[in-house]
């Protein structure tokens, strides 16, 4: 029965991982937003 244990230990490790890794590059896509919505704002205002 071990095994069951391992199984799930395994299962949360890797669902934080990727939920981990998402949110990281959700924060790092909601910077890159506010930096980048600017310089697209300007080009739509020229053509």
């Amino acid at each position: 029965m071990w095994y069951f244990a391992w199984i799930l230990g395994i299962g949360v490790a890797l669902g934080f991982g990727i939920i981990n890794a998402m949110w990281l590059e959700a924060e790092v896509f909601s910077r890159d937003d506010g930096r980048a919505a600017p310089a697209s704002h300007a080009g739509s205002r020229r053509s």
